[in-house]
């Protein structure tokens, strides 16, 4: 019987599109975009910052110094709000179970992502109150097994009651791994049948 919920957040609860975010942090340095993919991305420092080594404030100083500019928090903020959209559909769904059941949010995301969630992603709260995590406080990212079982940890539920939604097939193998029941998310029809399906079989957990 399934009677946790959790969410990946990038292109299963919002879509983000990596492109904007960099067009936008290079109009900012006054470099290319190619310059800012490999400084932040091609070079490790997200997934450094994602996998929790370093705090809020370190990761924004190492980001700007990594661009050759002080990029301010709004900065860092507003180039990320440009590149994720809500998806009404299935914010609904995830509404939806939580009606039902305990439901949460990982995502391979950094401790300033955690500190700005309010304002970047104004529909989770309402929906996961507090449950919103960000693999950097589990210092691994999905997906590393301790990622899943941190949040687990974190939830005070058993992996074998819990299910894991992710629109990444190495990350659906990684809660798999971990014990986790697993969905890999390709649109809102699909993950409402699969729902519908783990709800008729746990006796209505979830529906």
């Amino acid at each position: 019987m399934i009677t946790t919920v959790i969410f990946d957040m990038n292109d299963v609860l919002y879509s983000y599109d990596r492109r904007i975010r960099v067009m936008r942090l290079a109009a900012l340095c006054g470099r290319t975009c190619a310059d800012v993919e490999g400084a932040i991305w091609g070079s490790g420092y997200e997934d450094s910052g994602d996998g929790g080594q370093m705090d809020a404030d370190a990761y924004l100083a190492g980001f700007g110094e990594r661009l050759g500019y002080a990029v301010t928090q709004r900065q860092w903020a507003d180039a990320l709000g440009a590149a994720v959209t809500a998806m009404p559909e299935t914010l609904t769904l995830a509404a939806d179970v939580a009606r039902r059941a305990k439901v949460a949010v990982l995502t391979n995301n950094n401790w300033l992502v955690k500190r700005a969630l309010d304002t970047l992603f104004p529909e989770l709260t309402p929906i996961f109150v507090t449950n919103v995590f960000v693999s950097a406080e589990f210092g691994a990212r999905k997906p590393e097994k301790e990622a899943y079982l941190g949040c687990l940890r974190r939830l005070d539920a058993p992996a074998e009651a819990t299910l894991f939604i992710d629109d990444s097939d190495r990350n659906v193998e990684g809660a798999l791994a971990a014990g986790l029941a697993a969905h890999l998310y390709k649109d809102p029809d699909g993950l409402a049948a699969a729902l519908n399906e783990v709800g008729r079989a746990g006796g209505g957990a979830i529906s």
